[in-house]
């Protein structure tokens, strides 16, 4: 699902990986602390097999719920690339998304839940959170 993020005028001081419960926990410079599940970072992934290379060519992705973070590479001084379960490994997630995929959490996941619901795909496990 294709986002775009304003650029932002705070940075990461800390992300972790909780690897038992699946969640990446990012701290900025400003004090907000979001915990994102790995499954909602993989399925907002801005990858070209996910968002395609223009409108409408998004491809909604299903079937992600155990979806879990493998490793997780820097990406200059603007973001990072996780390397998911599932062998997803080209998505690039700038600090400005994810302060935008933290900050908007409860609408972006609805959104999400909205669409699965639109095309009959039925989630096999609730949203560990």
């Amino acid at each position: 699902m294709r986002l775009s993020a304003n650029p932002i005028q705070t940075f990461p001081t800390e992300i972790k990986l909780h690897q038992v419960s699946n969640l990446l926990e990012i701290s900025f410079d400003d004090g907000n602390t979001f915990t994102l599940p790995c499954e909602y970072l993989r399925v907002y992934t801005q990858s070209a097999e996910a968002v395609g290379h223009g409108p409408g060519q998004e491809v909604l992705q299903t079937g992600k719920e155990q979806v879990t973070i493998k490793e997780i590479r820097p990406i200059g001084n603007y973001g990072i690339a996780p390397t998911f379960s599932d062998g997803h490994d080209s998505g690039i997630y700038s600090w400005d998304l994810l302060y935008k995929l933290g900050a908007e959490y409860p609408t972006l996941w609805a959104d999400y839940l909205n669409k699965l619901d639109a095309a009959g795909v039925i989630r096999t496990q609730p949203l560990k959170n």
